[in-house]
């Protein structure tokens, strides 16, 4: 199974590029996992937040196979704990899945388009994080999942 972290706009700060490729490369051990931010639109202040959406979500949609299994990290998703989260991973891997793309939506949302097109919603949590935060704490949270799934010594309960 691969895994695909999508999103838009590139991280600036050193810190979580750097946190987010320790992640990154820790998870090659399990799945092969890999990230793909679109540029961030131009003139965006020219352009109502709906049509930023329906624009980046277009942009989305085209780096998606049919055969992909969308996961949107939404704020009105199902919230997980970090064990029943590695389950999840667990079936995804056991239902034979090719590949699951986790989607980061932009600072509006994601598109009619995208909600459509999803398989299922996840919510990291009821707070709000900065789009590049997300990035970090949610491959922290897959690398966590996979070494609960291994029973390796990196979760504690």
């Amino acid at each position: 199974m691969k895994i695909l972290l999508l999103g838009i706009g590139k991280t600036d700060a050193p810190y979580l590029l750097e946190g987010s490729n320790i992640y990154l490369k820790r998870l090659q051990h399990y799945f092969k996992t890999e990230t793909n931010f679109i540029p961030d639109l131009k003139k965006v202040s020219q352009v109502s937040p709906e049509e930023r959406c329906k624009k980046e979500g277009q942009a989305l949609l085209k780096v998606l196979e049919p055969a992909d299994h969308v996961i949107l990290l939404d704020e009105k998703g199902k919230e997980f704990s970090s064990r029943e989260f590695s389950s999840f991973i667990q079936k995804q891997a056991n239902a034979g899945r090719k590949r699951i793309v986790f989607i980061i939506g932009g600072a509006f949302g994601f598109s009619d388009e995208l909600y459509q097109r999803a398989n299922q919603k996840i919510s990291l949590s009821k707070m709000t994080f900065s789009h590049q935060m997300v990035r970090l704490f949610f491959l922290e949270q897959i690398y966590r999942a996979c070494t609960i799934i291994k029973g390796e010594p990196y979760h504690n309960d």
